[in-house]
């Protein structure tokens, strides 16, 4: 209560109506920190999200743009920024709503909200205090309000981000294009590490796959219908009375036997844990927190308690290095019966009869040496991110020699450090899958690359057009899972029909064969910060015209994905060709135009990363104006760590023209010492046409039409 009693008096004290940066300075060349006259760092220090060093360098410039002024707003620290109208705005990360966030109000409070239904889709289960502005001539700003006190965020004019908290320091970026806005972002806040290849397949989902003899037959489907597949995932049910880290004795009775059968198949799994942890004496694990006094606490000091899944369950302080330890040294005998990955859901933390669906906000979190204490209000919003850092290290501990896989549903801006996300429970409708394109590319646009929605729709039936469609444009999310309820109907890509199941394996299929420039882009996401998925205005920041184009997307520089339903697209200038892989057209798949320029390496249909391999590439070339094209390749062992100390290839590739019908493709390993034999062959796409090479171990390949 003293410390409660601390932050309630300093937060009322703020009473100052308006007031100018105590000091500024800019951190780096092109990024400018802000704090306010009566800021105390303890109140929102250390920063969650940033973990680059923000030390003055040089003085503001007098010329510098963006330009925050501290004040309150109904009593509430907040700040205001001015900005010219022509700037059009994005970002904020997973929030419902047009592309465009111009206009948009938004609440960072991470709540559990199925269909999106509550707060009119404008507070959802992650939080991003992030604004990217791009103005009418290209150049960008990037402005964070670094804190993660419940805020709310109006796009209007000025731009207001008003906190709920104590006053608070603020970073902006000026650069000369988005692009290089988010690449600073990327430094801040860090990217992710270089998931394992099999995180980038496909993946099959549902709530829940039970018994497990069940979850076996659906891979034996996959494998007997030649559809790829990587992923299966087990959600709640597999647990014994849904308390976390326990099976069910009688549905899941040998996980391990259960898992040695999918590795078998070349099919990994990923089980979900909550942070709920059933009140119960003999459970394991409620034992175990007790006695390490590891639970949030409610104000009477004693540890809180709510409803979830198991009943009244108690929640981990992961404010407290112990705790955060002792949650980590969960994962080791779990993971040591064949797991391959972890979901962490539930987290924001939902609560089903607590204050708004979660825990109250006088909640108190006892901190660390690392942490100061403070109560729910300051740390609900990283709760998820503080959960899913301790669960990436223990399976990191359990399996120190594979690249650990984390899927969240809460995070907070910087929480791709530690874990990939998806857009929480939609819904089988077309107006939810056509939201989706939106809500990802302005998580990819906020710093979080590796995501993606429920294709198919997590809750009501989905019918077979629109599976169809789902299906042909969710082979290009980033993070590709088909998941829906249990009290749906079935949603596996045979479930609506051979029409749908051959639409299905088409469009997974281009997937695979698109895995060398997916995992490319996973490469660059990792050490640049860009995203896989970009917005269309990406291929020329000065066209106006495509600023809000939200139906199709670039998948990384080069190329276009243009769902089948989308009409009147606004697509970018110039001589951008379509990627024809079958003569035959279902009428559901996505339009994939090849970038002018632009060189995209592509393999041979396999059933599953495991068979992938980088030693037979066709290289799909569409030439410039100027007769030229580039790209390139990144390969290495798909899992480990050996990359880091060189075991890895990466090519450069450049396309010419010789005359109108010849062309030269050079190849060049500039990267990396890890050596592999490797063939390729020309894909000239032409007119609508690839034109094919024969193939070649030769660094330098020509076609002749």
């Amino acid at each position: 209560m003293k410390l409660f009693f601390r932050i309630f008096i300093s937060i009322l004290f703020l009473s100052v109506s308006n007031i100018q940066a105590q000091s500024s300075f800019l951190a780096e060349k092109d990024i400018a920190v802000f704090y306010p006259k009566d800021f105390d760092s303890v109140q929102t220090l250390p920063s969650l999200a940033i973990i680059h060093p923000l030390k003055r360098k040089m003085n503001l410039p007098t010329d510098w743009k963006t330009i925050p002024i501290f004040k309150t707003i109904n009593g509430k620290n907040s700040i205001e920024i001015q900005y010219e109208k022509s700037t059009d705005l994005y970002g904020t990360g997973e929030v419902t709503g047009s592309l465009r966030r111009n206009g948009k109000e938004i609440t960072l409070w991470n709540t559990d909200n199925g269909n999106y239904l509550q707060y009119n889709g404008d507070r959802l289960y992650q939080s991003h205090p992030w604004i990217l502005g791009v103005r009418e001539d290209g150049t960008s700003f990037g402005i964070i309000a670094d804190h993660t006190w419940k805020q709310e965020i109006k796009l209007d004019h000025p731009i207001q981000m008003i906190s709920e908290g104590p006053s608070f320091r603020v970073i902006i970026i000026e650069k000369d294009s988005p692009q290089e806005v988010l690449k600073s972002l990327a430094k801040l806040t860090g990217t992710i590490d270089l998931p394992p290849l099999w995180a980038l397949g496909y993946q099959q989902s549902r709530f829940s796959y039970y018994p497990q003899k069940q979850a076996a037959s659906i891979v034996d489907e996959f494998r007997e219908r030649e559809i790829p597949l990587d992923v299966l995932w087990m959600d709640i049910n597999y647990m014994d009375g849904f308390r976390i880290f326990t099976f069910d004795p009688k549905g899941y009775p040998d996980p391990k036997k259960l898992n040695d059968y999918l590795h078998q198949n070349n099919v990994r799994s990923v089980f979900m844990i909550d942070p709920g942890v059933k009140k119960e004496e003999g459970y394991f694990v409620y034992d175990q927190g007790t006695k390490g006094n590891h639970w949030t606490l409610a104000e009477n000091n004693q540890a809180f308690t709510g409803k979830v899944w198991p009943g009244q369950c108690v929640f981990p302080d992961y404010t407290r290095e112990e705790t955060q330890n002792w949650w980590a040294s969960l994962y080791k005998d779990f993971m040591s019966l064949g797991i391959d990955g972890v979901w962490n859901d539930m987290n924001e933390p939902s609560v089903f009869d607590g204050t708004n669906g979660s825990m109250p906000a006088t909640n108190m979190h006892r901190g660390s040496k690392k942490l100061p204490a403070g109560n729910h209000l300051r740390y609900h919003n990283v709760y998820g991110m503080l959960m899913v850092k301790a669960t990436r290290e223990g399976i990191l501990n359990a399996n120190p020699n594979k690249r650990p896989f984390v899927l969240s549903r809460s995070n907070f801006m910087g929480g791709q450090r530690y874990a990939a996300t998806w857009t929480g429970d939609n819904k089988s409708t077309f107006n939810y899958l056509k939201e989706s394109i939106p809500m990802s590319i302005n998580l990819s646009l906020s710093g979080q690359p590796f995501n993606g929605p429920d294709i198919g729709g997590f809750s009501g039936d989905a019918n077979p057009e629109l599976f169809g469609q789902w299906i042909a444009l969710g082979a290009y999310y980033p993070f590709s899972r088909n998941h829906t309820s249990t009290e749906t109907v079935a949603q596996e890509p045979w479930a609506f029909g051979k029409e749908i199941e051959n639409v299905s394996r088409t469009a997974i299929n281009r997937r695979y064969q698109l895995l060398p420039y997916l995992y490319t882009l996973f490469r660059e996401a990792s050490i640049t910060g860009m995203p896989i998925m970009r917005p269309i205005f990406f291929a020329d920041i000065k066209d106006n015209t495509l600023r809000a184009e939200e139906q199709a997307f670039l998948l990384g520089e080069n190329l276009m994905i243009i769902p089948r339903w989308a009409k009147n697209v606004h697509e970018p200038k110039g001589n951008w060709q379509e990627i024809k892989f079958e003569n035959k057209d279902d009428g559901y798949q996505s339009i994939i135009k090849l970038k002018p320029g632009g060189i995209v390496p592509i393999s041979q249909v396999v059933q599953s990363t495991e068979d992938y391999s980088a030693n037979r590439i066709t290289l799909l070339v569409n030439l410039d104006e100027e007769g030229y094209a580039k790209g390139d390749l990144y390969d290495d062992e798909k899992d480990g760590f050996s990359y880091r100390e060189g075991n890895f290839s990466y090519f450069k590739y450049e396309a010419d023209l010789i005359n109108d019908t010849q062309l030269k493709v050079s190849v060049k390993q500039i990267e990396g010492n890890r050596n592999i034999e490797q063939y390729y062959r020309i894909g000239w796409v032409k007119e609508g046409e690839i034109h094919y090479s024969n193939w070649s171990s030769s660094k330098n390949i020509q076609l002749k039409l």
